[in-house]
């Protein structure tokens, strides 16, 4: 360490040095108090004096924050973002250290001095540190580069004392705890770092020798190997008797090849024949099959055309029946006509035999009349008769007037009735549109849960995942529905056009080639989903540009510019297929007929309105279709739930609009029904006031009749009229009577032609359902035939695929390679007959069936030399011997390190006794010149430190050992 320049005698008499590392100028802009501060150090001791909150301790964090401390880490704030001052947005922190002279740090990189600066911004509540060089270039900007820089001088801004704060002095004065302090102190004298280094170094020897002692352990196999070939090169034998060995090998080896093949070529034969027995079993089950086949398809053809004639038969029944029902229905109808016409003729007898005695009664009253007429009988009838009259009038009078109450009572209901058909139908519109308004909220909810069902409903969700099911088979993953793969970019505006715009097209899926459109196909009609529209489009094609004078001269949007979609080959395909960029959209009907038919724009093919209309000019002709009910604009929708509320606000509406409708149509049924009432009481007044007016109308003729006979003197040609008269009705009602008799045998003919018809249709019908239950057993049993033909088929097929597919080809096979056997077997007994002849060999005995494989490996153990097994030794050998040089060198080396760390250990210790009584002296020479007496103890085994002091007025001779009471006099320890 250099010496303090408080014991030089004379600075300027010593010799100057260049040091690097000394602070020379820290540079501060909006940082906690200062906003701009700019202050030059000197190399040595430096005072900073100032008035309590002028910022002597901003500096410090400062150079703190500027060597990379955490805002934690200077117990001043909680993040970087609080060092801002009050009303900016970022701070800067530049230091400037020296680096000059032989301890420089990369002073090819850096130069003289190096500039530390670290911004700190307010918005992205970081900071950002820059090191410059002596000419202001930047060189680095990553923490490590500055923790190089801090470490390799030593500055370490967490150490007390290099940095020692208002906050850390404070903490070590009022702490009671003596652990604490010996943290402090063995931090402080740099103990604790040198200690972890040591206890680190320590356990990287002990993996270390672990590691070695491991590669030593794996030397084990290859050393019993080496231990192997050693007892294996020691039983070798002479080598006359293994040459020996070795021929009489070779021979038999030769022949054992031979008999081998002899042996396969049994076995393959063997196979063959095995095979060919097959091939009868195969085909008399196909032969069987066939038979069974052709059994079934004449049973077949006889039952088809035993259902054809019993189809023929049953429709010849079913021609009888009707015909039979038509003419039951008709003898009815002429019975139930013939029954009316008897109880008309019935009714016209009595009204004759009523008319007969009214007849009979009026000549009784004429001769009674006659009798005992008088002048005071004629006056009196007279005024009879005008009674008779006035009441008859007024009766008529009255009838009139109920019939016109009724007449208007009738059109009063008939009005009602309407009002309530009305209200109904009303109701029936509304329900409707409350059960239209339901579902649409279900379609919205079902949409806001998936959006791809908004293009084709439940279907397409099964098509997506059959495509997944079936994605492997695709070059290129299908895209669809196209509607899901667009939004609207101006909000809901324009929702209603683009569906109408758009169209079908929204629902369709996109593939790259024909191959996937098949198959798209098929997983269309796995998920039931019928006419799905499949666009073929090259999807590496990329986004067309399209010109701007090949579009619409216009200033309205056109659908392409509105529609917004992240995939390339879904606007190309809106544009080839729905030419979208030619289709301009409008806000209303008016300025539509505007741009279509009175600008005459170029490129334009469609005009769009924003509720739906669509105009066109095409060959002179002006076309407006009126807007699609159903189009549903919510699929585009950005905003599901505003739909849904607006939705529901209009079913609340329609529900109240149908509860009013039901209480308005009840209150009118209840005034119907009250106004039917009346009528029925009026019809009964009107029709008691008829029966009144006939009867008086009855009094009045008879009253006539009586005057006028009196004024005819009773004239007996009256009487005779009415004589013929009642002869004529009794003529009449004896011929009706005869006609009664007829028409009543006409009805019993009628009566028994009914019933005949009746039991010739249920016997019919009877015959008929016995037909019908034929007809269906035999087509049970054509359907049985039919399955049990498919089955005899398909095991045909079975057997035949068995014979071509297995026994064929395993016999063609086996043929195949019996020949090759023969072909090899015949080429090894030539070779082995050139070795030795087949009659030498057969003395040795047992060869034919001795294994080759096992001979061939005797041999070539035989063969191996022991040249080969030596140096096969000594090359192991070497290695292992080297493997283990190296391994007694780590070995050694390591033995160095931990000699060297046990040496470490021991200064380590030295050391920390050495600082141990030097504080001890120095903190008692401190007293002693106050005037105080104490001591310090400092205990590493226990890991604590422990201040007395005994305070000169203390007349209790206690001690004092909290720190806090002790203000400066520990402040030399740092």
């Amino acid at each position: 360490m250099e010496p303090s320049p408080l014991f030089n005698d004379d600075p300027a008499r010593r010799p100057k040095r260049l040091q690097a590392g000394i602070i020379s100028r820290i540079h501060l802009e909006n940082f906690m108090c200062h906003s701009n501060l700019d202050i030059e150090f000197g190399d040595l001791v430096n005072f900073i004096t100032g008035q309590n909150g002028s910022g002597k301790s901003a500096i410090l964090t400062a150079l703190c924050v500027a060597f990379g401390c955490r805002a934690r880490g200077t117990q001043r704030a909680n993040t970087l973002k609080d060092f801002i001052k009050t009303g900016c947005s970022s701070a800067l922190v530049q230091v400037e250290i020296k680096n000059q002279g032989e301890d420089a740090f990369k002073h090819e990189l850096y130069g003289d001095i190096i500039t530390v600066e670290r911004r700190i911004s307010e918005s992205a509540g970081g900071s950002i540190i820059t090191l410059k060089n002596s000419q202001g270039r930047k060189i680095g900007s990553k923490r490590e580069d500055l923790r190089e820089i801090v470490e390799y001088f030593n500055i370490d801004v967490e150490n007390p004392c290099t940095i020692m704060t208002q906050d850390k002095s404070r903490e070590f004065l009022h702490s009671g705890n003596d652990k604490d302090k010996f943290k402090f102190y063995f931090k402080a004298t740099l103990l604790q770092q040198v200690d972890d280094l040591l206890n680190g170094i320590g356990k990287q020897l002990q993996d270390a020798n672990g590691l070695v002692s491991h590669l030593e352990d794996s030397l084990r196999p290859a050393k019993k190997e080496l231990d192997e070939l050693q007892e294996k090169i020691k039983n070798m034998e002479v080598m006359e008797e293994i040459s020996q060995q070795v021929q009489l090998l070779r021979k038999k080896l030769a022949w054992s090849w031979v008999y081998d093949a002899d042996r396969k070529l049994d076995v393959q034969h063997k196979l063959i024949e095995k095979l060919k027995g097959r091939i009868p079993s195969c085909q008399a089950m196909i032969d069987q099959n066939h038979h069974k086949m052709e059994k079934l398809n004449d049973r077949l053809a006889t039952k088809k055309n035993e259902i054809s004639n019993m189809m023929e038969r049953t429709s010849e029944v079913r021609r009888m029946k009707e015909d039979l029902q038509q003419n039951l229905s008709m003898a009815v109808k002429e019975q139930l006509e013939l029954a009316g016409e008897q109880e008309r003729i019935n009714r016209q007898i009595e009204n004759m035999v009523k008319q007969v005695r009214s007849l009979e009664r009026q000549i009784q009253e004429m001769h009674e009349q006659y009798q005992k007429s008088t002048q005071a009988e004629e006056n009196e009838m007279e005024e009879r008769l005008r009674e008779l009259q006035v009441e008859v009038d007024k009766a008529n009078v009255n009838i009139q007037r109920s019939k016109e109450e009724e007449e208007n009572m009738r059109q009063r209901i008939a009005m009602i009735e309407n009002e309530i058909h009305q209200i109904s139908f009303q109701i029936e519109d509304v329900d409707k549109s409350n059960r239209d308004i339901s579902s649409r909220i279900r379609e919205i909810q079902m949409h806001q849960r998936n959006k791809v069902t908004a293009f084709g409903g439940g279907r397409v969700t099964n098509l997506l995942q059959a495509i997944e099911r079936n994605q492997h088979r695709f070059s290129i993953p299908p895209i669809g529905p196209l509607g899901a793969h667009v939004e609207l970019e101006h909000g809901d505006m324009w929702a209603i056009a683009i569906e109408t715009a758009g169209g079908r097209l929204l629902n369709a899926f996109i593939v790259t080639d024909h191959k996937d459109s098949r198959i798209l196909r098929a997983c269309a009609r796995e998920a039931n989903y019928n006419h799905l529209q499949i666009i073929v489009h090259d999807f590496s094609r990329p986004r067309i540009n399209i010109p701007k004078h090949m579009l619409p001269q216009t200033n309205h949007p056109t659908a392409l510019s509105v529609l917004h979609s992240d995939n390339s080959t879904v606007l190309n395909v809106l544009i080839d297929m729905g030419n979208a960029e030619r289709q301009v959209l409008v806000k209303d009907y008016e300025v539509g007929k505007t741009v279509a038919f009175d600008q005459r724009i170029p490129n334009l093919k469609e005009v769009y309105t924003s509720d739906g209309y669509k105009m066109f000019y095409r060959s002179s002709a002006q076309t407006i279709l009126p807007p699609n009910k159903n189009v549903r604009a919510g699929r585009l929708s950005g905003s599901f739930d505003d739909q849904i509320k607006y939705l529901e606000r209009e079913a609340s509406v329609a529900k109240l609009n149908a509860q009013q409708g039901r209480g308005q149509k009840r209150a009118k049924e209840e005034d119907l029904t009250d106004l039917r009432n009346t009528l029925s009481n009026m019809k009964r007044r009107r029709m008691n006031l008829e029966r009144q007016c006939m009867s008086k109308e009855f009094d009045l003729k008879d009253v006539k009749k009586l005057l006028s006979s009196e004024a005819n003197g009773a004239d007996d040609s009256n009487l005779d009229d009415i004589r013929q008269e009642i002869s004529k009705l009794q003529d009449e009602i004896q011929d009706k009577k005869a006609l009664l008799a007829k028409v009543h045998n006409r009805v019993n003919e009628a009566g028994t032609k009914a019933n005949e018809l009746k039991m010739s249709l249920e016997n019919l019908c009877d015959s008929a359902k016995a037909e019908i239950e034929a007809l269906a057993e035999a087509e049970n049993e054509l359907m049985m035939i039919e399955r049990d033909l498919k089955e005899a088929e398909k095991d045909k097929k079975h057997y035949e695929g068995v014979m071509q597919t297995k026994v064929l080809a395993d016999l063609k096979n086996a043929e195949a390679g019996y020949r090759e056997l023969e072909h090899s077997c015949q080429e090894s007994r030539r070779k082995a007959s050139i070795i030795i002849p087949e009659g030498e060999i057969e003395a040795f005995g047992c060869l034919k069936e001795s294994n080759p494989e096992n001979l061939s490996a005797e041999l070539t153990r035989f063969l191996e030399s022991i040249d080969d097994l030596r140096m096969l030794h000594e090359k192991k050998e070497r290695k292992i011997s080297r493997k283990l040089h190296t391994y007694k060198a780590f070995q050694e080396k390591l033995e160095a390190c931990e000699k060297a760390l046990n040496v470490r250990w021991g200064k380590f210790q030295r050391n920390a006794t050495l600082l141990k009584r030097q504080l001890t002296w120095q903190f008692n020479g401190h007293l002693k010149k106050k005037g105080i007496s104490g001591q310090i103890k400092v205990s590493y085994e226990e890991q604590t430190l422990s201040v007395e002091v005994k305070m000169p007025q203390d007349a209790s001779s206690s001690s004092v050992r909290d720190t806090s009471g002790l203000s400066g006099l520990i402040l030399f320890v740092c």
